[in-house]
Formats: C-alpha cells, structure tokens, sequence
C-alpha cells in the first residue's frame, strides 16, 4: 500500500518498467507464446494501478507534507 509521495512515485517508476517489459515481451513473443509471463506483468501492472488510484484519493495525497 503506497502512503506517501515517495512511495508514490515509486510505484509510478515501477510501472512504466513494466510497462516496458510488457511491450517487449509483446514485441518479441506472438500471441499465444509466454502467455503467463504476459499475464503475470498484466497482473502487476493492474495492482499498481489500483494502488496509485487508492493513493490519488487518499487524504495523504492532499497535504503537502505527505512525504
């Protein structure tokens, strides 16, 4: 659970790697090869984003002092 701007951006840099990491393995494997390694960094890529929305409209998001 990210609780502060630090935090935050940290989860933000992980998930461009991701990301990344996703549109290579799209790239470099058809549909249908690596299915579960694709699936695995869908999964991740989802939690981050649900953690960064749960963080977006937290009140810790709001005072400035969040770090």
């Amino acid at each position: 659970m990210i609780t502060n701007a630090t935090e935050y951006e940290k989860a933000q840099e992980e998930l461009s790697l991701l990301e990344q990491r996703l549109h290579r393995l799209q790239k470099e494997h058809p549909v249908g090869v690596k299915g579960f390694t694709k699936a695995g960094v869908r999964k991740m890529i989802a939690r981050l984003h649900e953690e960064l929305a749960l963080f977006e409209a937290s009140e810790a998001a709001r005072r400035p002092d969040s770090n």
